[in-house]
């Protein structure tokens, strides 16, 4: 069944059964310092009393529907994810591929950390993610790309659906004839992917939230229809959906009870059984605290 849990993703992982997992996706924290915050909006269009003018003039009004937020600031970033990644490396299946999605801050950190855990031959590729959007900075190259390192159980053995590859435009299809540049080519490990758009359906508001197109190529190349797709930094629960849409399963994991009520109400097409077994624990724990108080 597909699942979204509300918990510390740590002791989560610690009770799930070893080998159960046979692709995971995480987008952990970049560790930037800062404190991620996004409003959630929705647009709706009404007949008068809109906030801006949109498709054939009709009037539409902006709503705040919510809001997520967390810190983003780790004293030892590798020493909080080590665990996670050694969890994560005993929850591969046989024939499993782990894909951890970071910037350029810690993404050499990591790498390292996991050469430890999975042994040099486990990495396969430091795949770039490139876009072209936002600010620009005047006093540096703007950076404008993450890093998603690639990592498998089994170096000699592994999910690899070279066919179910999206082909993509060439860039001077003059120099490869008119069949090659009608098929296209497959992607490198370089992958230009605009973010998710401000104003797009695919929007939901989250912080961070990644796009629905990075992940389906994860998912329809690196696992099969019915595998199990573990993502335990889940936030909108984007690698979710791109399972869901491709005919695989999903669990996916998060503390923030925001995040939680985002994929639920996201993915509620492909009937989650959700979880909140965090929130009746702090509930409980308040419970008695105000109880002892009194």
């Amino acid at each position: 069944m597909n699942r979204i849990l509300l918990s510390d993703n740590l002791p989560a992982l610690q009770e799930l059964p070893t080998g159960s997992a046979d692709l995971i996706y995480i987008d952990p924290p970049f560790n930037t310092g800062k404190k991620q915050q996004r409003s959630r909006l929705k647009t709706r269009r009404v007949e008068s009393g809109g906030d801006r003018i949109g498709f054939q003039g009709h009037s539409y009004r902006t709503e705040k529907v919510g809001s997520s937020s967390f810190e983003d600031r780790f004293e030892d970033f590798p020493a909080f994810l080590e665990p996670r990644l050694r969890e994560a490396w005993r929850l591969l299946s046989p024939r499993g591929s782990l894909f951890v999605h970071l910037d350029p801050r810690e993404i050499h950190y990591i790498k390292v950390l996991l050469d430890r855990i999975f042994g040099r031959d486990g990495f396969q590729n430091e795949i770039i993610w490139a876009y072209d959007y936002g600010g620009r900075s005047k006093k540096r190259w703007s950076a404008k790309h993450d890093g998603i390192l690639w990592y498998v159980r089994d170096p000699k053995d592994y999910v690899f659906h070279f066919e179910e590859m999206d082909r993509i435009p060439y860039m001077a299809p003059g120099l490869v004839g008119k069949e090659k540049a009608a098929r296209g080519k497959t992607p490198t490990d370089v992958w230009w992917h605009t973010i998710v758009s401000p104003t797009g359906r695919e929007k939901t508001g989250y912080a961070t939230q990644k796009p629905l197109g990075i992940l389906e190529r994860i998912v329809k190349v690196h696992s099969s229809p019915g595998d199990l797709c573990l993502d335990f930094f889940a936030g909108s629960g984007s690698f979710g959906e791109a399972a869901a849409r491709n005919g695989r399963r999903f669990l996916l994991i998060d503390e923030s009870p925001e995040a939680v009520a985002v994929m639920e109400e996201r993915l509620q097409s492909w009937s989650p059984v959700v979880d909140r077994g965090l929130q009746r624990g702090l509930d409980s724990r308040m419970d008695r605290e105000t109880s002892a108080e009194s």
